[in-house]
């Protein structure tokens, strides 16, 4: 199948994209979400206004807080040593996306606005309490991650509205890391947990859980986050964590026939202890 006709105009700055992108337009960047559904006839945009040589929307920065703009590819995520010394979570998520072609063409403002459940960078996002900011004709706004995902392939992007950038608190003092259960042919997460954890004498003052792959959407975990807090992650601080984390996505939770809901609520709770073993290090 292909996609029907449409209109295809290169944009030169933000203020640009956001006058061309019209009444059913897409922005473009990497592609590789809305490509193929466009040749699927899931998506039926009668503009595309490609924003990726913007360079506004390129950078990455760090200056007290971590900003990534929302053109800035995957390649350029892991690779980056402000990424790597602030989040290094999400430098291992955007490493593991896709294989090397996808990553140095798509891009993390993309890969968010697409919202696949079953996608790495958006569970970090939502662990770390980073905010997406969004540009549109009507001025701006930012939205914090966890209500920016709203279900499946659904976030709280309105049509004509940008993502222009994402911003993540400096997780330097705390052991953070992202690990998942690749599928064995996409690579995409059957389960992907991420932990930041603020650790204080042995003691965990903090800790911040995410579950994706499992759930139509990453999901904060407040049960897990509260069964770690205070303890020195011993064994019966992962058991009482890894039984929390069962209701906090409980409703969340998807499946298939080759990965059922019940298998990958398990999943969960493993590689929760997994993250948390690799954050230790």
């Amino acid at each position: 199948m292909w996609p029907q006709q449409f209109d295809y105009q290169r944009a030169d700055s933000v203020e640009g994209a956001l006058a061309a992108i019209g009444d059913n337009g897409k922005f473009l960047a990497g592609g590789h979400s809305l490509l193929p559904a466009m040749k699927l006839r899931l998506s039926t945009p009668d503009q595309l206004v490609d924003i990726s040589r913007i360079d506004a929307l390129r950078g990455i920065s760090r200056n007290g807080s971590l900003a990534i703009g929302g053109a800035a590819t995957h390649a350029e995520i892991a690779a980056s040593a402000a990424v790597g010394s602030a989040c290094p979570a999400l430098a291992q998520a955007c490493g593991m996306v896709g294989d090397q072609a996808v990553r140095n063409f798509g891009t993390l403002g993309g890969n968010i606005a697409h919202a696949d459940p079953a996608s790495d960078p958006p569970t970090v996002l939502v662990a770390c309490g980073a905010t997406i900011h969004i540009q549109s004709v009507d001025g701006s706004r930012s939205v914090g991650a966890q209500d920016f995902f709203v279900d499946l392939f659904e976030t709280d992007l309105q049509d004509g509205e940008l993502i222009t950038g994402i911003s993540l608190p400096d997780c330097s003092d705390c052991q953070c890391a992202y690990i998942k259960l690749p599928h064995p042919a996409s690579r995409y997460a059957i389960v992907g947990v991420a932990v930041c954890l603020k650790m204080n004498g042995g003691i965990c003052a903090q800790a911040d859980v995410a579950v994706g792959g499992a759930t139509v959407k990453a999901v904060k975990c407040a049960g897990a986050e509260a069964a770690l807090t205070g303890s020195s992650l011993d064994e019966a601080a992962l058991a009482a964590a890894t039984d929390a984390l069962s209701d906090d996505i409980g409703d969340w939770l998807t499946g298939d026939v080759a990965y059922p809901e019940a298998y990958r609520s398990a999943m969960a709770g493993v590689f929760l202890k997994r993250a948390i073993n690799a954050a230790k290090g």
